[in-house]
């Protein structure tokens, strides 16, 4: 991924928080026939040097078969993302020298995935995969709360997955290349939007420019 050194996001723990904040990622390898790509939770685990990413995929999914052939692919996470419109810098008015351009921020997770075709590793992930997304939930849910072996059973459709990370590399594009007065006008112009994802593009850009004024 091309990353320059002021968009870089290179630290582990900020790294791990944006998968952490946004764990639906791409799992994305080859086969013989080309690129295989399966949309799938995560669970990040504070395992290794990088961590070790825990998941699943259908049964009925060929993907898990190629993956026990090669398992090298690559994790790819997507965080908040906002188009940006020229029309909030003010440099726009003193010499109209402006583009629009696109924030947000990645995370790509390069490392190795191992099959785990074990039914007692498959209901403990998944409990430990819906107790990390119902975690924010007035009355959250838990696999317990199924009937009986109801979730053993349900088991029996998935195959689950280990990736150890090799390697990370993060991205997050926020104004860091604009003025400070077109970054405040960014964050305003979001702001004044409110569409998905705006708000927290806004917080990232204002978060940024805080370190560009302190430098």
């Amino acid at each position: 991924m091309y990353v320059p050194e002021h968009f870089k996001l290179g630290d582990v723990a900020e790294q791990h928080a944006l998968m952490r904040a946004y764990p639906f990622a791409a799992l994305i390898t080859m086969s013989e026939a080309g690129y295989e790509v399966t949309h799938l939770p995560t669970k990040l685990k504070s395992e290794g040097a990088l961590g070790v990413v825990e998941c699943h995929v259908s049964r009925a999914n060929p993907h898990w078969r190629e993956i026990a052939k090669n398992g090298r692919g690559l994790l790819m996470y997507t965080g908040p993302q906002a188009y940006i419109t020229p029309g909030w810098y003010p440099s726009k008015a003193a010499h109209g020298k402006v583009v629009p351009t696109w924030n947000y921020a990645v995370v790509h997770a390069h490392g190795t995935a191992e099959i785990v075709d074990d039914r007692e590793w498959l209901v403990r992930h998944v409990s430990e995969l819906t107790d990390q997304q119902e975690a924010g939930t007035a009355t959250p849910w838990a696999t317990s709360d199924a009937p009986g072996n109801y979730i053993e059973v349900m088991s029996r459709g998935i195959v689950g997955m280990r990736f150890t990370i090799e390697r990370l590399e993060g991205k997050a594009k926020m104004s860091q290349n604009r003025e400070i007065p077109d970054r405040e006008g960014v964050v305003a112009g979001l702001k004044a939007r409110a569409e998905e994802g705006d708000a927290k593009v806004a917080d990232l850009v204002a978060s940024e420019a805080e370190k560009a004024r302190k430098d």
